[in-house]
């Protein structure tokens, strides 16, 4: 069975809402360890699963990167892309499938389906509704140094009491810290 990994960028406060530019995208020197990190989560995941609004967001920017030397460019103009949506028809990127079904049916029957794992990043609200639906499997984030003080959540205010398994801490030279979790939903965290 494939498992489904949330990776997202995070400051330390627990914000992943990109707004305002705390966040960019390795690429210098010193950024060189994150991005050998990125690069091994690609070669463990065949698909990538976005909300209509990140997809676009990503849409936008990534097909026209041209100059981008992360391997980001060409590893999401290659992969297998998963956007749910209601409202998307045609998704106009190589490689997109657009899913409207029920989301928790959807997920499950690809994450049943062979193959490696299915990465989501940033879409919060689908983060959340896959969160309440007991779906991810572990979680990769990218803890930037950066205090915001407010912003979307990754564990917003009402969010169940539940438990996280650590796995693995990986510190880079830039100050990032990428932190990895298994994910116990909250019925299983009380037990």
């Amino acid at each position: 069975m494939r498992k489904l990994i949330v990776t997202e960028n995070i400051t330390v406060d627990g914000v992943i809402d990109a707004t305002g530019g705390w966040f960019t995208v390795a690429a210098g020197p010193e950024e060189s360890d994150q991005v050998e990190a990125v690069r091994a989560q690609f070669e463990a995941a065949d698909a990538v699963l976005f909300g209509r609004v990140t997809f676009e967001e990503m849409r936008g920017y990534w097909p026209h990167a041209t100059e981008d030397t992360t391997g980001v460019a060409d590893y999401l103009n290659k992969v297998e892309k998963l956007v749910v949506s209601s409202s998307l028809v045609d998704p106009q990127w190589d490689n997109t499938t657009v899913l409207s079904g029920p989301l928790v049916e959807e997920i499950r029957a690809r994450k049943a389906a062979p193959g490696k794992d299915i990465v989501c990043t940033g879409s919060i609200r689908l983060v959340h509704a896959l969160l309440a639906a007991g779906l991810v499997d572990e979680f990769r984030l990218f803890m930037h140094p950066v205090v915001l003080g407010g912003g979307a959540r990754l564990f917003p205010d009402g969010t169940p009491l539940s438990r996280l398994r650590w796995e693995e801490a990986t510190s880079f030279r830039s100050g990032v810290v990428l932190l990895r979790y298994g994910w116990i939903p909250a019925a299983s965290a009380t037990a």
